[in-house]
């Protein structure tokens, strides 16, 4: 064990497991954005051939997850877990989908982190010893996060410019001890951190200390810079937090990154697309993560990707009972 751990927060894996393929379902306003031509598959509506929002995104988790079993030629039963994650009641279109597939099931609740969270923990399950095959999970739908959250879309609540638009679609990952593709080399799992604001809406000032908090532990933990990275890019701080992340580097920690910091976030839309700050959801970095950024690791366009996926920890019962939004981050670095 004392092998693999680096400080306090991060495990280095001394066998990095594969990211071997990877499965991309977008949304039809994610469909519209930069990335739509990375993207495997990309809706036509926000009902996904439904009768609900909910029994859409969990259909989309459940496609995603047998055309990632489908690229690699792999059987339900050769997969050793399934890791999933994602936003509504107590992870309810995870377990849905787990239904469907007779694979030992690891539901988890990590907010906006679950691409991080889900691939640390089947990276520490293989490098471990405990499985060669892990799939990861997550999925995100605007009209479902929203009216759980905040408020229905159909109740037209006016938004404010700092507030994000939960991202819809759902990815799955196949992560195993050997193939090939870009491996994931270590983990920092973060500490939850609270700073008092309590606006629903400002998911990008509530988690950029989260973000540089594990950011800086990452650095101290494996004793790198900025620059040992192509690119540190944050899970969805959109564009007001992103920024904030950067003035707090810069006065708490007299941190610079060179030019190879970015947002999840901020790539995922066009900026007339009418998102106000960028995008959020379970799914906004796994969106990037598992398309643009996978395809240029694979490619060799960029060789090492240091993902901090943030999420914000509250539920509405706290919001509405005026309690702060606690928030975490999780990073995982990737190199080809």
């Amino acid at each position: 064990m004392k092998d693999k751990r680096r400080g306090r927060h991060t495990v280095q894996f001394s066998s990095p497991p594969y990211i071997v393929s990877t499965y991309t379902i977008a949304g039809p306003l994610e469909g519209q954005g930069p990335l739509r031509d990375h993207f495997d598959a990309i809706s036509k509506d926000g009902m996904y051939e439904q009768k609900s929002f909910e029994k859409a995104e969990a259909k989309m988790m459940e496609d995603a997850v047998n055309e990632v079993l489908r690229k690699t030629a792999n059987l339900p039963e050769y997969i050793d877990y399934f890791v999933a994650s994602d936003l509504l009641d107590q992870i309810v279109i995870s377990s849905t989908t787990a239904s469907r597939f007779p694979i030992p099931f690891i539901g988890m609740y990590s907010a906006c982190t679950a691409t991080a969270l889900c691939s640390s923990i089947a990276a520490m399950l293989i490098d471990g010893g405990y499985a060669s095959k892990v799939v990861v999970a997550t999925s995100s739908h605007n009209s479902t996060a929203e009216r759980q959250f905040r408020y229905p879309v159909e109740y037209g609540m006016q938004r404010p410019p700092y507030s994000q638009w939960t991202a819809t679609g759902a990815t799955a990952a196949l992560v195993a001890d050997s193939g090939e593709g870009p491996r994931i080399t270590s983990c920092t799992l973060g500490c939850v951190i609270e700073t008092g604001i309590k606006d629903p809406y400002d998911m990008g000032g509530a988690m950029a200390p989260a973000a540089l908090d594990t950011i800086v532990q990452h650095f101290e933990d494996t004793s790198r810079d900025p620059d040992y990275y192509d690119l540190i890019i944050t899970g969805d701080l959109g564009e007001f937090g992103h920024e904030l992340l950067k003035e707090l580097a810069q006065s708490q920690m007299n941190l610079k990154f060179p030019n190879n910091l970015s947002d999840c976030g901020m790539l995922l839309y066009n900026k007339d697309q009418g998102v106000d700050s960028g995008a959020s959801g379970c799914v906004c970095s796994a969106l990037v993560l598992f398309s643009k950024i996978y395809k240029e690791l694979c490619k060799g366009a960029i060789s090492k990707v240091l993902l901090v996926a943030t999420g914000a920890l509250h539920s509405p019962t706290s919001c509405h009972q005026g309690e702060s939004i606690p928030s975490i981050a999780h990073a995982i670095a990737i190199e080809r």
